[in-house]
């Protein structure tokens, strides 16, 4: 499965850091760090996520993380642990007004389950 993420930035990537980008986050899948969901009121996640994505009517908000790692609001399908993902590969990137694009897929094993990659990225 192919997918994309949007940042904004100042420029495109060179050739050295998409692959330390690709080195970081297949480090972080291969940690093996498990994910565990809970939901929590619209107020408290007000506070602490931003609720753009998710859907109005929400009363509690189911929220992700991942290991100490990270924590996002989702009402997707997820990984039980990162070593479930496989191999992070970005296939393409291309930078225009601002906004720097990252086409990635994934290895095969996780046609069925889908771990938002984007919030890794966003940390690196």
């Amino acid at each position: 499965k192919k997918s994309k993420c949007d940042y904004h930035f100042d420029r495109t990537l060179t050739e050295e850091e998409i692959k330390m980008i690709e080195n970081k986050i297949n480090e972080i899948i291969n940690s093996n760090l498990e994910l565990n969901d809970e939901f929590i009121t619209l107020e408290e996640a007000q506070t602490k996520f931003d609720l753009k994505r998710v859907p109005d009517g929400q009363g509690k908000i189911r929220i992700v993380r991942i290991g100490d790692y990270d924590a996002t609001t989702c009402i997707g399908q997820h990984v039980k642990n990162t070593s479930e993902i496989g191999k992070f590969k970005i296939i393409s990137s291309n930078y225009d007004q601002g906004v720097l694009r990252i086409r990635y897929k994934l290895q095969e094993k996780l046609m069925q389950k889908l771990l938002d990659i984007r919030t890794i990225v966003l940390y690196i």
